[in-house]
């Protein structure tokens, strides 16, 4: 950058950066863009909407609220969507403890347990949910519970679940050191989302224990820390790779469980994180350039079938 050379001047020595990571996806891309929070069709063809005024490939949406809140006409839409624009729609698994019965997971303390499926209840329909997006076209899954993801992964091995179903480890499990990145990876988890505060060095210390895209909130909302950095999207390619680049957006408003009632809110949600995605895009240009973005169809990406 620019600013170097004048630091330098100055008398400031220079930043010590980690390592560059020398991984890429299996297309040979270094990191793709995604979108979270992408509440139902509705919201994913707004989405694209914007992404196409703008320019901004998206490469892989994914949906918060919980399969199991969408219809199967819902749910097969934006397969057929995601099918036809070679994107990945990841949905997280429905039932789990923040929309249970279970008072400990809405407690001051109980904010660990949002992502658990409780008790055998909901893990039968968990497991019963993943089989329904399936049946709907819908090939990528966000998971938050270890048991939950070794029970699916074992099934798909088994040859009961498609072998082009991917699984993605949530936020609400993220790993905060490498053991724990590997243990998800060892389980079978197919992309990780990381917790969105680590720090540059933090990162490399990630990439350094697997070979497995990770996945980090460049910007995320107020409930998840309210990081925003899409200044360094470079920086964080170049540590990273591969590298899911997801795009929040801090000071909005909470969007779980998602409905037409609050449609226009997603969409709209929906349209400036596509905006603020194309800002962070010609930072790492400013800032270093030359990254490759997956453009169209790639192998390891759960795009949907029709």
């Amino acid at each position: 950058m620019r600013a170097d050379a004048i630091l330098s001047e100055s008398g400031i020595p220079a930043e010590l950066m980690p390592a560059q990571s020398t991984r890429r996806f299996s297309d040979g891309a270094d990191f793709r863009v995604e979108i979270p929070s992408v509440e139902g069709p509705q919201v994913l063809r707004a989405l694209l909407d914007e992404a196409d005024l703008r320019g901004v490939t998206v490469n892989r949406v994914s949906q918060g609220s919980g399969a199991m809140t969408l219809s199967v006409a819902e749910q097969t839409e934006m397969a057929h969507i995601g099918a036809d624009r070679a994107i990945e729609v990841c949905l997280f698994v429905g039932p789990r403890e923040e929309w249970g019965i279970a008072a400990m997971s809405r407690a001051d303390d109980g904010g660990a347990m949002h992502g658990s499926v409780r008790g055998l209840r909901q893990l039968r329909y968990a497991v019963e949910d993943v089989f329904r997006s399936v049946e709907c076209g819908i090939r990528s899954f966000l998971i938050a519970d270890l048991g939950l993801l070794d029970v699916l992964v074992g099934a798909q091995r088994a040859g009961a679940i498609p072998r082009d179903v991917v699984w993605k480890g949530s936020v609400l499990c993220a790993p905060s050191n490498p053991a724990s990145l590997a243990l998800l990876e060892r389980l079978g988890a197919t992309t990780v989302n990381l917790p969105t505060d680590m720090s540059i060095h933090e990162l490399a210390e990630m990439r350094a224990i697997t070979t497995a895209p990770l996945d980090l909130y460049v910007e995320a909302p107020d409930s998840m820390g309210g990081i925003v950095r899409g200044e360094q999207l470079a920086d964080l390619v170049r540590v990273s790779r591969p590298l899911y680049a997801k795009f929040g957006l801090r000071n909005s408003v909470g969007l779980y469980p998602s409905g037409l009632h609050i449609v226009d809110q997603a969409s709209a949600i929906a349209r400036e994180k596509v905006r603020r995605a194309g800002v962070a895009l010609e930072w790492a240009d400013r800032c270093g350039g030359g990254f490759r973005q997956t453009v169209g169809a790639a192998a390891d990406l759960g795009i949907p079938v029709r």
